[in-house]
């Protein structure tokens, strides 16, 4: 079985000219050509948010995104689990995502998932063999709580992916963080961690990653903070407070260990607290709120 991950590349000169499909198996020898067929159909390659046809040549600096599907034998199946549903119309969905909740199966995580809620609220969702995100356009991670907006229709799933995709969607989130961090934008590269795989990191090598970051309150050693994402890198907001000195309250991964257990917080103090955009088929303005945890008022 293939694991679940994303990956992102960039084109060499050498590899200029030579079919995608190829030149992913030349690079990821581990997996096979007809693997990479599999993912380029499940439209899980892409460069700059447009899809890519196995024949594709690249040139290059080209730079594409890979997810790593988990390969048909794992199915996904429709699970009745409740939503806190924001919005909903006849395209699109945004619930309010608890903490604890994955997004999209993963290994170690097959079931329970908003994937799987997904599924079965939306009747007229098809879950294709090997496609275990029907639907999900963006992700928070499985502490992370709030807005979590998803595609009801095909249409819609490539029409919000592109607009995520070209930076139509304001996102801001709130975070307790340890000590004052000060305000403005960061703009620092994010790539995995060279030693750590689960892990991201600020590198020059990495991704442009673009943070703008507003205090909204001190609370004596913390402060609460809004932090809007311009980019959407993985783990951005915990990584950009972390290279700036002042960690999210309650991570585990890039937080202090120390310092969470004083405060006794089981997990990061990350909320996507609002998703605003201009609505793909209506034209209309959408601006959706996540209340605010009870997590949040305890430090």
């Amino acid at each position: 079985m293939q694991d679940s991950h994303q990956e992102t590349i960039l084109i060499s000169k050498e590899e200029e000219g030579v079919r995608l499909d190829t030149l992913l198996a030349r690079r990821f020898p581990k997996y096979s050509r007809t693997y990479f067929q599999f993912l380029i159909e499940q439209n899980s390659v892409l460069s700059e948010g447009q899809l890519l046809k196995k024949r594709e040549k690249l040139k290059e600096g080209d730079e594409i995104e890979i997810c790593f599907l988990l390969t048909p034998e794992v199915s996904l199946e429709p699970e009745n689990i409740p939503l806190d549903i924001l919005y909903e119309d006849e395209h699109l969905l945004a619930i309010n995502k608890p903490a604890g909740m994955v997004v999209h199966p993963a290994p170690g995580h097959y079931t329970g998932t908003f994937a799987n809620a997904l599924l079965y609220h939306c009747k007229n969702l098809e879950a294709n063999p090997g496609n275990l995100r029907p639907g999900i356009v963006h992700r928070l991670d499985k502490e992370t709580t709030g807005v979590l907006l998803a595609a009801k229709t095909p249409e819609a799933h490539q029409k919000l992916v592109a607009m995520f995709a070209s930076r139509s969607i304001q996102k801001h989130y709130l975070a307790i963080c340890i000590g004052n961090p000060p305000e403005g934008k960061i703009e620092a590269p994010i790539a995995r961690h060279p030693k750590k795989r689960q892990e991201m990191a600020v590198s020059p090598e990495g991704r442009e990653a673009i943070s703008i970051v507003r205090l909204i309150e001190k609370r004596g050693h913390l402060s609460l903070v809004e932090v809007e994402l311009i980019t959407g890198r993985t783990h951005q907001i915990r990584v950009h407070l972390k290279h700036l000195g002042h960690p999210v309250l309650g991570d585990p991964v890039y937080g202090s260990i120390l310092t969470n257990k004083k405060y006794k917080i089981q997990r990061q103090l990350l909320h996507a607290h609002r998703i605003a955009f201009i609505h793909p088929f209506t034209s209309m303005p959408i601006s959706l709120e996540a209340p605010i945890p009870k997590e949040f008022s305890l430090v």
